[in-house]
């Protein structure tokens, strides 16, 4: 990202925000409005998958809502790099149910899999909107 705050590719600057913002906000919304397809991914040593995906939607909704405002962004950013860590465990169980499938269109077992290493950038976006977020003195050089 240039000094001035365009967005870029994984960027800090508004439009960067607002599209990360944006992806926490839908995601969240799905998982509250229809948590089905999210409750058969949870992993079942968690337990019921209900609360896991209740409670992840409103995380993501709160990320979102908080990468907005100056104030909240840095925790925000923290927070949204956490959680794309904290799902990590669905992804791999959507990915392990796609191959194991008879059932499961050759799309579908590409996009499980491609999930995977997709979750890397966007940890590293909700880690770079924190350290942009941070106070100057606390930023890395």
């Amino acid at each position: 990202m240039s000094r001035r705050g365009r967005a870029t590719p994984l960027g800090t600057g508004p439009a960067a925000r607002a599209a990360l913002a944006v992806l926490l906000g839908t995601a969240g919304v799905a998982h509250v409005v229809a948590p089905g397809p999210f409750e058969r991914i949870v992993p079942r040593a968690l337990g019921r998958p209900g609360p896991w995906v209740a409670g992840s939607g409103v995380a993501e909704l709160a990320c979102a809502a908080g990468l907005l405002p100056r104030a909240t962004r840095r925790w925000a950013g923290l927070a949204s790099a956490a959680l794309f860590v904290a799902v990590y465990p669905a992804n791999v169980t959507m990915a392990v149910q796609a191959l194991r499938s008879d059932r499961a269109p050759g799309w579908y077992r590409a996009v499980a899999l491609a999930r995977l290493p997709l979750q890397v950038p966007l940890v590293v976006w909700g880690l770079r909107v924190a350290a942009a977020a941070a106070p100057a003195g606390r930023r890395a050089a």
